[in-house]
């Protein structure tokens, strides 16, 4: 059964795809590696078929701003050895992504487009839940729907089955733009 994942991404990073015209494309490429400012989907243990939702933490909210289906997680080093010339040429488009040393990348088919207006409402993110080998943790620090610190979403996590249909709800109806 797929699993779904949730990676931080920095407000800094969210600026340069809004100011580099990113909002509103599809989704198809995502970097990984071994610093906590970009953290490993290996690691994580993201497979083929997992979903991934990039969110941000901005304001004291959540912010869930696409999703795509993981189709294969590559080392970057040999990534031009596995795919195909037009996965190669999406790897360069959506290159912003790929802060400090990447060491590897997950493609998939393109996922939602990408936008940065859809915050998740306080009581949903009060029962979001992340699921590990020990069992299943809520976010911490949310006050009264707000989040406070992001340091409980800071990294790749697993949701809990019921989080991730809650933010495959708020992007599943998402229209793709031409």
């Amino acid at each position: 059964m797929a699993d779904a994942y949730t990676t931080l991404w920095t407000n800094d990073l969210c600026k340069a795809l809004i100011g580099g015209g990113f909002a509103g494309e599809r989704l198809s490429v995502l970097f990984g590696g071994p610093h906590q400012s970009l953290p490993s989907f290996m690691r994580a243990g993201v497979r083929p078929g997992d979903r991934v939702y990039p969110v941000r933490v901005f304001r004291k909210r959540m912010w869930v701003l696409g999703s795509m289906e993981v189709g294969r997680v590559l080392e970057y080093d040999t990534v031009g050895d596995h795919l195909p010339m037009e996965d190669y040429l999406r790897l360069i488009h959506w290159k912003p992504l790929k802060a400090g040393c990447a060491t590897e990348v997950v493609v998939g088919p393109p996922g939602t487009p990408l936008t940065f207006d859809t915050p998740v409402p306080g009581d949903v993110l009060s029962e979001l839940a992340y699921r590990s080998r020990r069992g299943e943790r809520r976010i911490k620090h949310v006050v009264d729907g707000e989040l406070l610190r992001a340091v409980s979403v800071h990294g790749i996590y697993r949701l809990a089955p019921e989080s991730a249909q809650a933010l495959e709800a708020l992007v599943g109806g998402r229209t793709v733009l031409s």
